[in-house]
């Protein structure tokens, strides 16, 4: 996308959203958001603006002020025929969107910016560069490492599904990197990594026959063995985390990697991907009640596209415009063919399952069920549920939406000592 400048891509998407081009508005969201953006959420709530309030009159003037050091927020103020509202726009330097909003014209202030978690303590660790795997699909980490003499246990971290970034950067939070910093602070050493998707997106784009193995096995594989590699790293005491989509193949990459010491599967799906999106569209849709029969159409063509997913006639020559998110065929026969929960099962080694009550894309009814149905019989596995927490175990009250992500927030600090209790009781448990 050509960088427009923030003002100029406010008013573009309120003319998109006026002319009703929705599905236009999420192409212009960053790649990292994109997937839990559905145009027919969008369409929903600017509906619901226009059934209450009569059409748009007038557009007044804009004001602008830096968010963070990469992003604007924009504020529009729209007269309607019967009222006022503002819509916020996050702008990256870029020009794609990280936030967008339609609120009340008296609750139009920018949200604060990030800081520091109260958990992290970067006095307490160093961070390095490192290159994870070889060759031109090599990717830039991270190593956390805290000043602590070791042997430390440690901990490899894995993102979600689309271009993920090693902080797993969601507009302007930093899940992965906050608890990164805070187990580093409690003497975890821990590496991160971006991944292939976000580092080298044209070559996966140019790879029509790329697959979720390809997605993740070869870059946590070798994050897994640069760990163990460090001095200050307990070999033994390698621990592999994953969070949403990564925590769907956290199970497969342990069966490809048997010294990996137990898994921490964090808002893991289980579900069927392509069922699961369906959901997440009906769920978004459902917000506003008054809007919710106008998405109908595009969670029946969502639902038709799943459905192609599972056909027996899907091979790796299905037209791509035929399958979710025009990803090529070969990426679902590869996830199709993935059960994580019975892998898990079969892998005999210790887990801990954490999943947020508010999450609406991996839930407790949907996915953590699945889980414990398939490894109720173990005692090596615990699993912990965070009632008030969303996808990226964001504390937070009410029905959780793409909207509550705009204003920066900090991972759960309960969530950060969970797992740094786990870690350090299964690593003692293995002298």
């Amino acid at each position: 996308m050509t960088s427009t400048g923030p003002r100029t891509v406010a008013l573009a998407i309120l003319d998109l959203a006026r002319t009703g081009r929705f599905a236009d508005i999420r192409e212009r969201f960053t790649p990292s958001l994109r997937p839990m953006v559905a145009a027919a959420a969008l369409q929903a709530a600017w509906d619901a603006g226009v059934a209450q309030l009569g059409p748009v009159v007038s557009v007044g003037d804009l004001s602008s002020e830096p968010a963070d050091a990469h992003i604007v927020a924009v504020r529009v103020p729209v007269r309607f025929e019967r009222g006022e509202l503002t819509l916020l726009v996050s702008v990256i330097a870029n020009g794609e969107l990280a936030g967008l909003q339609l609120v009340p014209a008296d609750a139009s202030q920018p949200p604060a910016p990030w800081r520091l978690a109260p958990y992290a303590d970067p006095d307490r660790f160093d961070e390095h560069e490192v290159i994870v795997g070889e060759g031109p699909l090599g990717v830039p980490g991270t190593l956390t490492l805290p000043k602590t003499a070791g042997p430390l246990p440690g901990l490899v971290i894995v993102g979600g599904s689309g271009p993920v970034d090693r902080d797993g950067t969601i507009a302007r939070s930093k899940p992965l990197k906050d608890l990164a910093w805070g187990l580093a602070s409690r003497e975890v050493a821990v590496l991160r990594f971006d991944k292939v998707t976000h580092a080298h997106p044209d070559q996966v784009k140019a790879d029509r026959d790329f697959t979720v193995a390809d997605e993740y096995l070869p870059h946590a594989l070798a994050a897994l063995r640069l760990l163990r590699a460090h001095p200050a790293v307990a070999a033994e005491h390698v621990f592999l985390a994953g969070h949403s989509l990564g925590g769907t193949i956290a199970p497969r990459i342990a069966a490809a990697d048997p010294r990996v010491a137990g898994l921490v599967i964090l808002a893991g799906g289980a579900e069927p991907l392509q069922w699961a999106v369906v959901r997440q569209v009906r769920y978004l849709a459902s917000l506003d009640p008054t809007t919710a029969a106008a998405s109908q159409p595009a969670i029946d063509a969502m639902t038709a596209l799943a459905e192609c997913v599972d056909s027996p006639a899907l091979s790796p020559d299905t037209p791509d415009d035929e399958l979710p998110f025009s990803t090529p065929a070969p990426y679902w026969l590869d996830l199709r063919g993935y059960d994580p929960v019975a892998t898990a099962a079969a892998l005999g080694k210790p887990m801990l399952i954490c999943q947020g009550g508010r999450d609406y894309q991996a839930t407790v009814t949907d996915d953590l069920t699945r889980w414990q149905a398939g490894l109720h019989a173990r005692t090596d596995v615990t699993i912990l549920t965070y009632p008030a927490d969303n996808h990226f175990f964001f504390p937070g009250t009410g029905p959780s939406s793409p909207a509550e992500l705009i204003t920066p927030q900090h991972v759960d600090p309960q969530l950060v000592t969970d797992i740094n209790d786990w870690l350090t009781s299964n690593a003692r448990a293995a002298l």
